[in-house]
């Protein structure tokens, strides 16, 4: 009797063979050091960096705790997280015993007429596996790897959250920024208009320069309209990311030319991203969870080993059912041996080693995915600089050519078209540094996410 109770917790201490193949994973496909960044590596990654410390804007850091809380695909990937939680542990629970208790009555008639009565109560385990060549096992160690992927895919999501709220942020400072611009150009160019009608008026100026100017008034009001369009957009994805309507209660944002993100970003190396990028470390353990299914397909070419065993009391009368005497058990193990199954074994083991190829093409794609973004955020950090700081001299010039070409007009010595030219010049050359502006910070964000930063508050 006491042989029946060690035998399950004997076999699960034998069952300690494993199929599984070593895993091996492949040296990463990427160079040792990223060509834009001349700099020695930092102590500090900008995966060290907490978001708050990225994101400067006060009315930012809002938008992002608001979205942390509300948005829907973060909470579908939370909820996918202990969904696949849930499936590891219904599979782990294959590898123990099932046992439960049971209890009935069998009154039947017999060929002589006699009527007999059968009562019974006890335990049962009911085709316990013994995993002899560790099958059991790796399915286990499968859907727990399938876990953690799954795990590091909410962390990428929370990561990838975070940089949509910053760009969208910061689209939506663009167009306001963008749209005061356009009022205020429409307003002056409104204003010259009317004097311009004015002195044709009063026999001074040409019906060409009224054309001139109603056609760059109306221009103006195009791109006021354009630029709401684009305020009403922006305001209306940012809501989205949210999972909530915008605040009445937020804090004053900062201007783009106010920094509102921090664009000076130590980049490490690029094995540090092999440890801090969740997609690459979803990709590892989708790679570990392919290997072990080869394991699970290896072991199932072997004889499998069952247990089926009950320990209870049988009596034909109720209340002589649990004396001493009424005392039963059974032992019944049962050993299968595939055979032939049409060759649905040998496809298994092929397909798990296919998937196990295709893993590690999606780990190393991964790997250089990420090199790749890293090394587009560097160039972006290593050029927007100089950039907007050639495009602050193209305003300041165009702002004096105007300037000048204004005096020169009222002093008869241009032409109503060249100081048309002036103005626009000037005007499309602001809206080309905000748009170089919103464009380094938004290089800066992505450069910060394909680092691993985002992590930490």
């Amino acid at each position: 009797m006491r042989l029946f109770f060690l035998t399950p917790l004997a076999a699960l201490a034998l069952s300690a063979c494993s199929l599984t193949p070593p895993l091996v994973k492949p040296a990463a496909p990427i160079p040792a050091s990223y060509a834009e960044s001349a700099a020695p590596a930092a102590t500090e990654t900008a995966a060290d960096l907490g978001w708050r410390q990225m994101l400067l804007d006060a009315r930012l850091q809002r938008l992002v705790d608001i979205a942390l809380e509300n948005n829907r695909d973060l909470r579908v990937a939370s909820l996918n997280v202990e969904a696949v939680r849930a499936q590891y542990q219904i599979q782990d629970a294959g590898r123990y015993p099932a046992v439960g208790a049971n209890a009935g009555g069998v009154r039947q008639r017999g060929a002589d007429a006699t009527v007999q009565n059968t009562f019974t109560a006890g335990i049962a385990m009911s085709a316990f596996e013994i995993d002899l060549f560790g099958r059991l096992r790796s399915l286990s160690d499968a859907a727990f790897a399938r876990y953690l992927a799954t795990q590091q895919g909410q962390r990428a999501a929370h990561m990838a959250l975070i940089g949509a709220v910053a760009d969208a942020y910061l689209e939506q400072r663009l167009a306001e920024e963008q749209l005061a611009l356009a009022r205020q150009t429409l307003l002056d160019w409104r204003q010259a208009l009317a004097l311009t009608q004015r002195l044709h008026g009063a026999q001074q100026g040409s019906g060409l320069d009224v054309a001139q100017a109603e056609g760059q008034a109306a221009t103006a009001e195009a791109d006021v309209q354009a630029r709401e369009r684009a305020s009403l957009l922006s305001r209306n994805n940012l809501e989205l990311l949210l999972g909530a309507p915008l605040p009445t209660d937020l804090p004053a944002g900062r201007p783009l030319a106010g920094q509102p993100v921090l664009t000076q970003l130590p980049p490490g190396l690029p094995s540090d991203l092999l440890a801090r990028r969740p997609d690459i470390l979803q990709a590892e353990y989708a790679l570990a969870a392919a290997n072990a299914e080869i394991g699970a397909a290896r072991a199932a070419f072997f004889p499998r080993l069952s247990l089926t065993a009950s320990l209870g009391f049988a009596s034909p009368e109720l209340g002589d059912l649990f004396r001493g005497s009424a005392r039963s058990w059974s032992f019944a193990p049962q050993v299968t041996q595939p055979l032939f199954q049409g060759g649905q074994l040998r496809a298994e083991l092929q397909l798990s080693r296919l998937r196990k190829d295709v893993a590690v093409l999606q780990y190393e794609q991964a790997i250089q995915t990420a090199f790749r973004e890293v090394c587009d955020g560097l160039a972006g950090s290593a050029t927007f600089a100089q950039q907007i700081a050639a495009q602050e001299r193209v305003v300041a010039a165009a702002r004096q050519r105007q300037r000048l070409s204004q005096l020169r007009y009222d002093a008869g010595q241009d032409s109503r078209l060249e100081l048309l030219d002036a103005q626009r010049q000037s005007y499309a050359a602001q809206q080309a540094l905000l748009d170089a502006r919103r464009d380094q910070f938004k290089s800066a964000v992505a450069l910060y996410k394909a680092l691993g930063g985002g992590l930490e508050e």
